[in-house]
């Protein structure tokens, strides 16, 4: 359930071929700083889904009407967790996985 002070957000990326097993072994063991970062930073409620036939990774989150997109992209625990996901996903030049946002078309709470 959404509230006045959160907003969703959703979005799609990208596996690389063969790398399903290993992307979901990887977030089952996400770094305990990478998950505090997450949090303090006001992302709550975050989901991944992956289309096993397209590889299409489909994320949603609730975050926080203060959250800063500008703060996670900078901060050295990120950039370390996407080049250690880098080897998994498709990737922009700085490792940053292709993610496409999504416009939200309906919603029932």
């Amino acid at each position: 359930m959404e509230n006045n002070n959160t907003i969703r957000n959703a979005f799609t990326m990208k596996l690389k071929p063969g790398f399903e097993t290993e992307y979901k072994i990887r977030h089952d063991q996400i770094w305990a700083e990478l998950q505090t970062l997450l949090s303090e930073s006001g992302i709550q409620d975050y989901s991944i889904f992956l289309d096993e036939q397209t590889l299409t990774l489909f994320a949603i989150q609730k975050v926080s009407k203060e959250f800063d997109t500008n703060l996670l992209p900078n901060h050295p625990i990120v950039k370390k967790w996407w080049n250690y996901m880098a080897d998994i996903m498709e990737t922009n030049p700085d490792n940053s996985p292709v993610a496409n946002p999504l416009k939200e078309v309906f919603h029932l709470d």
